[in-house]
């Protein structure tokens, strides 16, 4: 067994004193979930809870769903390791109303991408070198295999965005695929559903919820989530049959699939955008919301924003008949091109250069703090 999760699979019963560390646990994996390039499998194992993650979501086979449906409730969670994924469930959901509602995290990865992006480049930097040193006996096979994981990873992440259906169907395979990846470090969940062109699609769709679009949102989510867990039960059973019999060498894979995804981390690139409007309407030229706009025009640096488009009835005599489109348009990332700072044309000038390195230190000495943690337990 590496040690990687020495401390954790030793048992599965709880203790209050391990809560708030599971809880922050699953409040860094579900931090990591939400930016496209880094995934919620990296986290947990950078925090030691990697194997146990996956044994715990293998637990809930068949037997217990049957258990559960014919309510032998005793029976059926005296098999699985519910404790444990509750307390991880709580801390990821926090995370993500916490990055969606109170700190809007994809907003900063466009007003401050350098600085969010080299804070996760850092945390990864530093978790590859501690998961190496994880591995006993190391050897040129391990090195070989972190080589196909980095070849592999890297495929992944560079893969072009492509148009793709908002259908149930198509949703429902999204979530299959994603959730897959967000339990494989290195290759990002969010990353494949941006790939998939579901990633604004999904998060905007949380970020309705206890809106007056709940409804609809939920009805949008439902087969996302469905295909989320036919994927996690299915790919969890291929994960623990590598864990139990080869561990050293899947985690050689993992640590490589770290490797590849550090090319879309980078923190300077020169990101396209491509912009689509998503809702129009038609207002009053004096209504409140196009005078604030008039007066203070948006930020077009921004994943979602409003803006006036054109007036309707320009031949109006005055502002208070002239009805106006109200535009909403959101910004979809569909290609980043990395470039080393002052070392090519691109990066001659680098104005943010030095928020990329605050945040890359700031991510080393978070794997710090990480690795002291995942010691803990």
């Amino acid at each position: 067994m590496s040690k990687t999760d020495q401390s954790n699979s030793t048992s599965k019963a709880q203790s209050w004193k391990e809560y708030p560390f599971l809880l922050l646990k699953g409040f860094l994996m579900g931090s990591a979930d939400i930016v496209p390039g880094v995934s919620g499998g990296t986290m947990a194992l950078i925090v030691g809870i990697y194997t146990r993650l996956i044994d715990a979501i293998k637990s809930f086979d068949t037997d217990f769903f049957k258990q559960l449906f014919t309510l032998r409730l005793k029976e059926a969670f005296e098999g699985v390791d519910w404790r444990f994924m509750g307390v991880l469930l709580a801390g990821m959901f926090a995370a993500v109303l916490f990055f969606t509602k109170v700190v809007p995290l994809q907003v900063y990865m466009f007003t401050d991408p350098e600085l969010i992006y080299g804070l996760f480049f850092g945390l990864i930097v530093g978790s590859i070198v501690i998961l190496i040193n994880a591995i006993e006996n190391f050897g040129w096979i391990h090195a070989l295999l972190i080589l196909v994981g980095a070849v592999i990873g890297f495929w992944v992440v560079t893969l072009v965005p492509a148009d793709t259906p908002d259908s149930s169907l198509y949703v429902f395979l999204s979530g299959s695929v994603a959730i897959c990846a967000m339990i494989l470090p290195g290759i990002s969940g969010s990353y494949i559903l941006l790939i998939l062109r579901k990633y604004d699609y999904i998060l905007s769709q949380i970020g309705s919820l206890g809106t007056a679009d709940t409804s609809m949102a939920l009805f949008a989510l439902a087969p996302f989530v469905a295909g989320a867990v036919c994927g996690l039960m299915l790919f969890s059973r291929l994960l623990s049959w590598l864990l139990n019999r080869y561990e050293a060498k899947t985690l050689a894979v993992l640590i490589g699939f770290l490797i590849g995804s550090l090319y879309v981390i980078w923190p300077y690139q020169n990101r396209m955008y491509k912009e689509i409007v998503t809702k129009k309407k038609v207002v009053e030229y004096t209504s409140p919301k196009v005078v604030e706009l008039r007066n203070n025009p948006p930020s077009e640096n921004r994943p979602e924003y409003q803006r006036i488009g054109e007036v309707q009835n320009p031949e109006a005599t005055s502002d208070e008949l002239k009805k106006v489109v109200l535009l909403t348009v959101k910004k979809k990332l569909i290609k980043s091109d990395p470039y080393i700072p002052y070392a090519t044309d691109k990066g001659a000038r680098t104005p943010h250069f030095w928020d990329g390195i605050i945040g890359i230190i700031i991510g080393l000495l978070m794997v710090l703090g990480l690795d002291s943690l995942r010691a803990k337990g």
